[in-house]
Parts: C-alpha cells; structure tokens; sequence
C-alpha cells in the first residue's frame, strides 16, 4: 500500500514544483509548518485588482506528499480567488479526514493524494502548500484593502 502512496505520479509532481522561489515585492506572504515532520511551505503572493492570483512562488521544503501538493497548487493556482482556493482547501482537508472526493475546478488534480487519507500521520505536510497559499492570499487581499482604504482618504 506505501508503494501506492508514492506513485510515478506523485513523485513526477513532487520533483517539478512550478513558481519556485521567492517574489521580490509579495503583497501576502503565507507559512505553514507541519509540526510532526518539519515539512514547510512558504508562499508570497500578487492579486489583480479582481483579486486573483496574478504572481506566485513558494519555497517548499517537504516530503514527497507536501512537494506533490505544491506542485498541483503551484500548476493551478495564477488566476484563482480566494473563494477557489479556501473551497480547494476545504475538499482536500475532508478527502484527507473524511473519505471526500477532493477538491474540483482548477485544483482537481490534489485529488491524485487522495491515497493520502490512509496515513493521518502525512495529512499536515500534504496540506502546508495550499494552507500556506490561502495564508499569503489572505493577508493580499488585507493588503490591497487597506491600500484602496487609503487612496479613498486622500481623495
């Protein structure tokens, strides 16, 4: 059963982490440990002004199973919202916990984890990449909101 969870697959997706790195001006910035294996994911983010992802990097030092999950994010995330990415987030924590499908839309391809559910003790560092990215998104949109709350002032 281990050999599944480390498919070609996951281990195609763990070795190409697309967006890699850091941005030089993030508006948000979002980092996420996973406490029993140290795995890390570090994740700085550029909305447009509807408050899609426009510019992406991460810095993701984890096993296998945190790598792959990057690797998806990073594939699908430019061009998301907020909404999109708390709702992926959300379906990948109940495929892992509660036996879901996993997420749909633009970050289906998480759903190749879902093998993942059997081993709770892989759950957080599969999850560092999208939590930390929802963390950066957030705290952009906090970003942008304030900048547009400060030009509305001084108008």
């Amino acid at each position: 059963m281990i050999d599944d969870l480390y498919s070609v697959r996951i281990l195609s997706l763990a070795a190409n982490l697309p967006h890699s790195g850091r941005l030089a001006v993030p508006e948000g910035t979002g980092e996420r440990v996973a406490k029993l294996c140290g795995s890390k994911a570090i994740v700085d983010v550029v909305l447009d002004a509807e408050g899609r992802v426009s510019d992406f990097a991460q810095d993701v030092k984890a096993c296998a199973l945190g790598q792959a999950a990057a690797g998806v994010v990073g594939q699908s995330v430019i061009g998301a919202s907020i909404d999109e990415i708390t709702e992926a987030r959300d379906a990948m924590r109940t495929m892992l916990k509660s036996g879901g499908e996993g997420p749909e839309g633009r970050f289906e391809g998480l759903r190749a984890l879902k093998l993942v559910a059997d081993y709770p003790a892989r759950h957080a560092s599969t999850m560092v990449g999208i939590e930390a990215t929802l963390d950066a998104v957030t705290q952009a949109a906090v970003t942008q909101a304030a900048a547009r709350t400060r030009l509305a002032g001084a108008a």
